[in-house]
């Protein structure tokens, strides 16, 4: 490794959820915003607080920072005024009565099921016994009835308890007092928990605004609310990178490009309400880039732009240039704008294979790689790029060795450098030109993960339904302003990348079930907002899972190859 210049290395995490809010109702329909918050978001702020010389990139989905103050001011609300929650699971934590019927107690108890059994549950004997009980009443329904309101607000606090991250586990008072406290938790316990989770909620954003202040982090954005741009601009640069897959009966998304940049300009608008600055770097939603959607970006004034090393490979390979590394950051002819590519190798370590080790001897050869790459590869920049939610339930204690040893051993080394990827283009790093890009996602570079199959297909279909619904409606002048602005942001709610991301039966059944169910909600008021009748067909389920993905299907591998 040269002793002159120093490997330059980019963390960036990305924060995403989809909107989980029935839009017509205001009610969440699943609470993964707030429980990502208070395990994920804030641990992950909380590392690299205690860590001054570490850096990352940190990216947030408008649509996640609009849920996250709007759970802030509902707790509040509660608090302040008593004003209800709109989350029937973080409202049933401080109702002073457990349900009455049969349904809903099992609902709730089913709902306190879902979390990492080895890491989360069996960490906590108590819990553990509660889950066990919880297994033998979901196969006798009637048992329910016999359930005392202890059980239930046990169940429930414990749930919480075990989402709460590590950071705060050791440093709260009061949840460390409710975890050795291990049951019969009284309604004070349960207003004092949601005390905390408030704080963590009203906190969260700043707390990454102050590090971006300190130069610790670059704030990045996705698209509003994160669609698949290539595919919003053209369906058929699907076969740039799969060409023999079966495409929806849909030949193009009516007014893509259109949308694209409104979610664009609308997403820009929300991050720079809640970060107060322009962002200079864009993670297209699920890193998925075409060459027109780099254009666009270009137009958008970002400087960078990032996705998956499969699609520079992909890309090379179709040029019959395939030796060139993606520890550079490209220019797409044509374009105006620097795109990073993942390392996709040592990405999918962290996410899928280093939560089985122990931390120091994970990060030892994580940096043994970094080493590596330096010694033996022409390099600029490594990029690893993740979510900066789903892989940390997998690890011992939320990644908490891992990513305190990591920051730590980074951010000491003497031939390592932690940047960011704006830093990395102020420090003239060598960006080469790129001849042709082939269309693609992070997930393998292409667009599989959300298009090709039938039911992914049939979704496409859907939503395609409903934009020339709206079309013809905006055409017609009869919505006022008002109701045409909610239109826009329920279309923009359909449009994002989730939905299909779940479609396909190699899902779990339960994930599947929730996300499509969430999906024809969506689709169906927005036919409601536009004055329309519904179709038919959205009163029917169009797709289940029965598989078992690695790590439950919330994450992909870059590479296919990893399972």
């Amino acid at each position: 490794m040269s002793e002159n210049k120093k490997l330059k290395l980019v963390l960036c995490w990305h924060m995403h959820q989809p909107e989980y809010r029935n839009l017509k109702t205001g009610e969440y329909q699943l609470p993964w915003t707030y429980l990502h918050v208070i395990k994920d978001y804030i641990d992950m702020a909380a590392h690299l607080e205690a860590t001054p010389n570490a850096k990352a990139v940190v990216n947030f989905a408008p649509i996640l920072l609009e849920q996250i103050e709007d759970y802030a001011q509902q707790i509040n609300g509660y608090l302040q005024d008593g004003i209800a929650i709109k989350d029937h699971l973080l409202a049933a934590l401080v109702d002073p009565a457990i349900p009455a019927d049969v349904d809903s107690r099992l609902q709730l108890v089913k709902d306190c099921k879902k979390a990492n059994r080895e890491r989360q549950i069996e960490r906590y004997p108590e819990f553990t016994r509660l889950i066990e009980m919880a297994d033998c009443m979901e196969h006798n329904h009637c048992s329910m009835r016999y359930v005392n309101s202890k059980f239930i607000t046990d169940i429930i606090v414990w749930y919480h308890l075990v989402w709460m991250g590590e950071t705060v586990k050791l440093t709260d008072k009061r949840i460390q007092r409710l975890i050795k406290k291990g049951s019969d938790y009284t309604l004070h316990d349960r207003a004092e928990l949601l005390e905390v989770i408030g704080e963590l909620l009203a906190q969260i954003i700043n707390r990454y605004k102050v590090l971006a202040k300190k130069g610790q982090v670059e704030l990045s954005v996705s698209p509003y609310a994160h669609p698949i741009i290539p595919l919003l601009l053209d369906i058929n640069s699907t076969h740039e990178a799969m060409p023999h897959a079966p495409l929806p009966e849909l030949d193009h998304y009516p007014g893509g490009e259109e949308r694209v940049r409104w979610h664009l300009k609308k997403g820009i608008a929300t991050f720079k309400r809640f970060f107060g600055i322009t962002p200079k770097g864009c993670w297209p939603s699920e890193g998925a880039v075409s060459t027109e959607t780099l254009k666009i970006l270009s137009e958008f004034k970002f400087d960078w732009a990032a996705t998956g090393g499969n699609v520079l490979h992909n890309s090379l390979n179709s040029t019959n240039d395939g030796g060139t590394s993606v520890h550079h950051p490209f220019k797409v002819k044509e374009t105006d704008i620097a795109c990073f590519f993942r390392d996709d190798g040592l990405s999918d370590l962290i996410g899928f294979e280093y939560s089985k080790w122990h931390a120091d001897d994970a990060v030892t050869n994580l940096i043994g790689h970094l080493e590596n790459v330096a010694s033996h590869d022409e390099h600029e920049v490594v990029s690893i790029i993740m979510d900066g939610e789903n892989a940390w339930e997998y690890f011992p204690d939320n990644g908490y060795h891992f990513l305190s040893a990591l920051y730590e051993r980074l951010a000491s080394h003497p031939n390592i450098e932690l940047t960011t990827f704006s830093e990395c283009l102020a420090a003239k790093v060598t960006v080469k030109p790129l001849e042709k890009l082939v269309a693609g996602s992070w997930v393998y570079g292409t667009f599989s993960t959300w298009i090709g199959d039938s039911d992914k297909n049939r979704g496409w279909d859907m939503l395609g339904d409903v934009k020339w619904c709206f079309d013809k409606v905006i055409t017609t002048g009869r919505l006022s302003k008002a109701q045409q602005k909610k239109a826009e942001i329920q279309l923009a709610v359909c449009e994002g990348s989730d939905w299909f991301w779940w479609f396909g039966d190699y899902n779990p059944s339960q994930a599947v079930s929730d996300f499509e169910k969430q999906f024809r909600l969506n689709l169906t008021n927005l036919y409601d907002l536009l004055g329309e009748e519904p179709p038919s067909y959205l009163t029917h389920s169009f797709t289940q899972g029965s598989g078992t993905p690695a790590m439950g299907g919330a994450m992909r591998a870059g590479i296919e190859t990893v399972q």
